[in-house]
């Protein structure tokens, strides 16, 4: 499956006094490698944050306008930096924050072929869905973004309406794998530490 891939990692992290969720260690790993790692088949990929030291060769950086300005306008931020690319048909949005990801992506991977729909979106078995692990029709999203910025609903708008132009189907993932880290208790319940200094 051809797709690229836009990883948000530029969020303020207030829920957790500021610490970065992008460094955060899950398995000996940040939970920004477990994203790279989730995405690791797409041709590009983009993370869209505020730079990070050590990232692979060939991943692209980019930052939304203003910083911390949210995912919609985080997505924008990564739409344009894949344009230049040669941008596949399909993006993966993952937000960062999710250790067990790689999962979902599995799953997600595994349900998009014959969909006909613009996309398909983790849903969780309680049907709770996560617009922040989802496969998106690249042109469909084009113009959901350029729509938003044309109402001026990018800056700090929701996901939700940015997507809802579009057809995207609700795929149940594992158990688990979109649980993501909002609070120092959730990083505790998920096994989530801060990097020892």
């Amino acid at each position: 499956m051809d797709f690229d891939a836009v990883i948000l990692a530029g969020g303020r992290s207030s829920r957790l006094g500021g610490a970065p969720k992008s460094a955060l260690l899950f398995d000996g790993a940040t939970l920004l490698e477990r994203s790279l790692a989730a995405a690791a088949e797409a041709r590009h990929t983009v993370v869209v944050g505020p730079e990070a030291a050590g990232l692979p060769g060939g991943v692209l950086t980019s930052r939304e306008d203003p910083p911390f300005a949210g995912p919609a306008a985080a997505i924008a931020a990564g739409l344009d930096a894949l344009r230049g690319a040669g941008p596949a048909d399909l993006v993966l949005v993952l937000a960062c924050d999710m250790p067990r990801v790689g999962d979902a992506v599995r799953a997600l991977l595994d349900a998009l072929p014959g969909t006909g729909a613009d996309g398909v979106m983790a849903a969780s078995a309680d049907g709770r869905l996560q617009p922040l692990a989802g496969f998106y029709s690249t042109a469909a999203l084009e113009r959901a973004v350029q729509a938003a910025a044309a109402r001026n609903a990018l800056v700090h708008g929701s996901v939700f309406a940015l997507l809802a132009s579009l057809d995207v189907q609700a795929v149940v993932v594992p158990a688990g794998s979109t649980d993501d880290v909002d609070t120092w208790d959730d990083a505790a319940a998920l096994g989530v530490a801060v990097r020892e200094q």
